[in-house]
């Protein structure tokens, strides 16, 4: 058990499947399914293209997709309607793609979608973000470009989904943010409705916004857990943290409970060896303004990148990523403890 001064990552299972960084991890019917990403730190490491579910109450780990013909990295996910796990755009090992493909989880099959007649999509995404607005909504925040060329800026993009005619089509945003590339997105309520907040990604420590929504135009139901809402209330009060800003990060995994936002670990992007971190940050918006707390962890164990957070039964579970080297996939799965 990794602990810093006043929480903990606290292992519960192990498995060669749970082995990899740069995927996604998602809650569909109870599981966490992990998808693609990478098996090691090599450049030229093809991504995977299976489908692993983790059961929680189990704790076991079981392949429910094969590699196939939809291998991606760096790219983002969303469910829709508890039964589709939806792609969106990554790096297919020799391009960064913006096409949408689904895992239907009732069929058992994957399902590549239709451009629909007004789409404008980016030339290629990678370690975007995609935050589901509604059943049929998605927004994409990343920096646009291919092999050669990268925008100095990151396009926003309203994404339209339709799963009954299995199609999908971009619309870019008027409004820009920064460059950003491994940056995290966070869909947070405030006095008028919704907006989506971005950090990370870029050498500072600045949020922006990339989206705002009046009450009744956010459909997405708010995942329960007041036992782990308020530990983080308790650890936010403690004397144990500082009131610091993620600065300069990149590719951490970020969550939402409740009135907190949780990121954890990724990679600085000074200068230097060793760039892989270990730190807890929670954002508590109950204040106002909103604040940063850091919560620092003095075992270099448990430095990850490239990993995810999933929340589900009150419970918050670090999945994958790569260790203190940058190189090694972590076949753990964890559970955030705050004493």
């Amino acid at each position: 058990m990794a602990t810093g001064s006043s929480w903990a990552w606290k292992p519960i299972a192990r498995d060669a499947l749970l082995a990899r960084g740069y995927h996604s991890c998602d809650v569909v019917q109870g599981k966490l399914l992990l998808f693609g990403g990478l098996k090691s730190g090599e450049l030229k490491e093809p991504p995977l293209g299976d489908v692993v579910a983790f059961d929680p109450t189990l704790l076991t780990a079981a392949t429910v997709a094969p590699n196939s013909g939809y291998q991606r990295s760096r790219h983002d996910t969303a469910v829709l309607a508890d039964r589709w796990l939806c792609v969106v755009g990554g790096w297919d090992g020799a391009h960064r793609v913006s096409a949408v493909c689904c895992w239907d989880t009732e069929q058992g099959q994957w399902e590549r979608w239709a451009e629909g007649p007004s789409n404008d999509p980016p030339v290629g995404l990678s370690s975007h973000t995609c935050t589901k607005v509604s059943e049929h909504e998605l927004r994409v925040v990343g920096r646009e470009g291919g092999l050669r060329t990268q925008r100095r800026f990151a396009s926003i993009y309203t994404l339209r989904v339709n799963p009954a005619t299995k199609t999908y089509w971009y619309k870019e945003e008027e409004s820009r943010t920064a460059s950003r590339a491994g940056h995290s997105a966070m869909l947070l309520r405030n006095a008028g409705g919704y907006q989506l907040m971005v950090f990370g990604g870029r050498d500072s420590s600045d949020c922006e916004v990339a989206g705002r929504w009046g009450k009744g135009k956010i459909h997405v139901e708010s995942i329960h857990a007041p036992k782990l809402t308020e530990q983080l209330s308790r650890l936010v009060g403690s004397e144990n943290g500082s009131r610091q800003a993620p600065k300069g990060l990149r590719h951490q995994s970020c969550t939402v409970v409740g009135p907190f936002v949780v990121a954890f670990g990724g990679e600085t992007l000074t200068k230097g060896r060793d760039t892989v971190c270990n730190d807890l940050y929670v954002y508590d918006t109950r204040c106002s303004p909103p604040s940063w707390f850091r919560f620092p962890c003095s075992d270099r164990g448990q430095k990850r990148v490239g990993h995810r957070t999933c929340l589900w039964n009150d419970k918050l579970y670090l999945v994958g990523g790569f260790g203190p080297d940058g190189k090694t996939p972590c076949p753990e799965i964890c559970v955030l403890e705050i004493p």
